[in-house]
């Protein structure tokens, strides 16, 4: 009694992968966005850093830029995965 996957499903990892793809580019766009609320919203302070002046909204930038380049190297890494998955598998 296996049931037959329906025209609109997706099979496999092929179905995720595209998933995928179709969200990154609207990831780095929330990511930016967020970047954007950061610096028009947060005031001008600064806060010291091992003894520097850092002014205060480029914290948070940094994490952002942070998550947003983990989400890049992640993209990147599931495509060289994909690719060496296909070799194996032909």
């Amino acid at each position: 009694m296996g049931s037959e996957p329906q025209p609109g499903e997706r099979k496999g990892l092929e179905g995720a992968n595209s998933e995928l793809e179709r969200r990154f580019p609207i990831a780095l766009g929330l990511y930016a966005v967020l970047a954007l609320l950061v610096w028009f919203t947060m005031g001008e302070g600064k806060v010291l850093v091992h003894g520097r002046p850092v002014e205060l909204r480029l914290v948070p930038l940094i994490v952002i830029g942070g998550l947003a380049l983990r989400t890049v190297l992640a993209r990147h890494a599931e495509r060289i995965r994909r690719r060496s998955g296909d070799d194996n598998g032909s």
